[in-house]
């Protein structure tokens, strides 16, 4: 009985995920901050020193332990999706909810995040908006795929996100 939150970075996963958590009492778990504290270094150092493979390996491992839990708000790297056998346990281990946003909605989230340089990578040499354009084409059907329900964060709070998302998971799970 967990909750997956998945979508591009920026539309506000680890966030919501806390918040949803709070609500039902369970936990929350970050799978890239999961991958920081058992590597002791950041999601860039494991790209500079791995490359992508390697910490798509790491992320894996991640998400296969989390899914044996229990009661846990799950927000997902924005590119768990990618790997087949990511998107199989995701979605026969719980409730699958995508959040989503417009490409320049991401880019300025993500550009006004102090964190983001220091600790994630762009993901291609072309970075910046048209780097979102571009894997959210490659990424969008995967993202369907997995997706129970979608919602739209575009102009709206983590709070407000949480906040419709908490009945919809209480329902599903038969939650008071």
């Amino acid at each position: 009985m967990n909750v997956y939150l998945i979508g591009y970075r920026g539309t506000g996963k680890t966030t919501v995920a806390r918040l949803l958590a709070d609500n039902l009492g369970w936990k929350a778990v970050d799978s890239d901050e999961e991958i920081v504290r058992r590597s002791g270094t950041t999601i860039a150092e494991i790209f500079a020193t791995e490359g992508e493979t390697g910490f798509r390996d790491r992320e894996a491992q991640v998400i296969a332990e989390l899914c044996a839990g229990d009661r846990l708000v799950v927000a997902l790297g924005g590119g768990a999706i990618l790997r087949a056998e990511n998107r199989q346990m995701i979605t026969r281990q719980g409730l699958t909810i995508w959040l989503q946003a417009s490409p320049q909605t991401l880019y300025n989230r993500i550009s006004s995040d102090p964190s983001t340089s220091e600790n994630r990578p762009n993901l291609s040499a072309v970075g910046g908006e048209r780097e979102i354009h571009n894997l959210l084409g490659h990424r969008l059907p995967l993202y369907q795929t997995c997706a129970d329900l979608e919602v739209d964060t575009e102009n709206q709070t983590p709070q407000q996100v949480a906040h419709d998302i908490l009945p919809l998971v209480s329902n599903h799970f038969g939650l008071p």
